[in-house]
This record gives C-alpha cells, sequence and structure tokens, in this order.
C-alpha cells in the first residue's frame, strides 16, 4: 500500500529538484527525505529517482507515478473539501499569498468583504512575489496564490493546480519629465532602446513581461538599476536615472511629479493576474468563498 505522505515527498522531490530543497519546503531533514524515498521505491518495486550533479531526476517508473499522485492529491483535496461541507466547515484559517500590488487591488477588499460575509473565516496574509507564491501553495505551506503569469509558470492546465482569472492590466511607459519623448501622447518601445533602464530583478514575473515587451519591439532592455519595488523604480526615474515599464495599478497613490507617465503605442505590455489553489481544493467550503471574494474584488 502506498502511502500519501510519501507521494507529496514524491512530487516536492520532482518541482525542486534537489532532497535539500524539497526537504526545506515541506519541513523535513534531507535525510528524512531520502528514507521516504527509500520506503516508496521498497513500496512499488521500482526505483522512483536518480541522483547525478545537477540534482535528483525522476525515471520513467517515477514519471509514471508523478502522472498519478497529481490525480490521488487532487482527489484527496476533494476529499477534504466534502468532508468539511459535512461538517459545515464554515469556521477556519484560509493563508493567501500575494504579490503587494495584488495585496492592494484584490487580496484587501475580499478580506473585508469576508469579514461581513463569512465572519467564520479567518484570513492570514503572506507577502510573495509571483513567482514564489504557487510552489509555496503546491509546498502546502499557503492555501491560495495570488499570482502573476510569467515565463516557466505552471500553465493553466497543470494537473497539480486550479486557476481562476482575476484581471489583466497593462504596463504604462514611465519617463523623467525631461525625457525627450515626454511630449508624446503615446511612448514607442522601440524609441527607448538607448536608455538606460531600471526594473525589477530577473525572477520577478514582472521582469519578464519587460523584456519580452523589449524584444517585440526589436531591443534587450539595459537595465542599470534594479529593485522590485516600483515605488523606487519610479523614484529613480524622476532622478532621470533611467526609464522604466510599470503596471498601472502599482502607480495608484504614487508621487509622481518627477515622471510623466505615457501608454505604450500600440500592444501594451500586460500583465495577468490570476488566484490559484491545489488541485481539487476549489470547492473547499472555506476556500471557495475566498476565490469568489477575490474574483468579485477584481471585477471592480
Amino acid at each position: 500500500m502506498i502511502e500519501a505522505r510519501r507521494l507529496h515527498i514524491l512530487r516536492a522531490v520532482a518541482d525542486h529538484r534537489t532532497v535539500t530543497a524539497a526537504a526545506a519546503a515541506l519541513y523535513l531533514t534531507p535525510s528524512a527525505v531520502s528514507q521516504q524515498l527509500a520506503a516508496l521505491e521498497q513500496e512499488t518495486g521500482h526505483r522512483l529517482v536518480e541522483r547525478g550533479a545537477k540534482g535528483v531526476r525522476l525515471t520513467p517508473a517515477g514519471e509514471i507515478l508523478l502522472n498519478h499522485t497529481n490525480a490521488v492529491l487532487a482527489q484527496l483535496e476533494r476529499a477534504e473539501a466534502e468532508l468539511a461541507a459535512y461538517s459545515s466547515g464554515a469556521a477556519g484559517t484560509v493563508t493567501v499569498a500575494s504579490f503587494a500590488t495584488g495585496i492592494a487591488l484584490v487580496v484587501a477588499p475580499a478580506v473585508a468583504h469576508l469579514a461581513e460575509s463569512a465572519p467564520g473565516i479567518r484570513i492570514r496574509v503572506q507577502d510573495a512575489e509571483g513567482d514564489a507564491s504557487l510552489p509555496m501553495v503546491l509546498d502546502r505551506q499557503v492555501d491560495v496564490a495570488v499570482a502573476v503569469e510569467y515565463r516557466g509558470a505552471p500553465p493553466a492546465d497543470d494537473p497539480r493546480l486550479t486557476h481562476v482569472p482575476l484581471y489583466a492590466e497593462p504596463f504604462d511607459a514611465v519617463v523623467p519629465v525631461r525625457h525627450r519623448l515626454a511630449d508624446l501622447a503615446e511612448v514607442p518601445l522601440a524609441e527607448l532602446a538607448k536608455d538606460p533602464w531600471i526594473g525589477p530583478y530577473p525572477g520577478n514575473p514582472c521582469h519578464d513581461v519587460v523584456v519580452l515587451a523589449c524584444e517585440n519591439a526589436g531591443f534587450q532592455p539595459r537595465m542599470e538599476h534594479s529593485s522590485d519595488d516600483f515605488r523606487a523604480v519610479v523614484a529613480l526615474a524622476s532622478a532621470d536615472a533611467g526609464v522604466a515599464l510599470v503596471p498601472r495599478s502599482a502607480l495608484r497613490g504614487m508621487d509622481l511629479a518627477g515622471v510623466v507617465v505615457r501608454p505604450v503605442d500600440g500592444t501594451a505590455p500586460t500583465r495577468r493576474v490570476f488566484a490559484a489553489v491545489r488541485r481539487g481544493a476549489e470547492e473547499h467550503p472555506l476556500i471557495r468563498p475566498v476565490l469568489d471574494a477575490l474574483g468579485a474584488a477584481a471585477r471592480v
């Protein structure tokens, strides 16, 4: 009989590619993870992982078991949801991980709404960039992620996750007030090819959006300054340190005295925001109201 907790460990190893990283995500020791993998191999009668210089990879037998693991764990999530519904689980804590603008735009309004509509549900919010929140859901560190589409992100049909689209917003060009293009109604990205750029660090989903937009305009942006805080990005632009692309909602409430904000000429780069939960958990009586509240806040 295969133990479900060992399937969790197998998936974590497949996701993180090393025993050490999987152990850290699961709050276990590396030796405990190795012991559980060995026990799983004994239960199945197959070698499931191979260790190499670049980490751990699944064998063909391990890949077969991983495909079934995703289905089994999703079904267990559904079972927990139905049992919670049966016992009218209308009270409990749901942990939501989101990037800062997502917290301001949809998570905080959802928290306020749930305080009135579902007072038994307590929301705990964690600030996490869009690329970090999805692994946190898969590792069961949080229940819901508010994340951004980015290159390399799990796709919408990933068997481990259920995606709920929330909103999409354009990036606007932010240039110093004395910039040569400041008087234009719309800024052509190609005209910024020789400018110094300010933007998020590599790994931040917004970094991918900016770089891809510039590549589509025919150039690679020269990133002179890096910050994941858009207030810092705007402050540097106001100091004439470079130009930037910033999500429109992130500009709300900022001091824009030293910059000019303009739409991008042509097809604007866009960040698409969604909520994600472990597949099968979307109908849990604690999680469903949270997803509905996030969706309602996004529509507003």
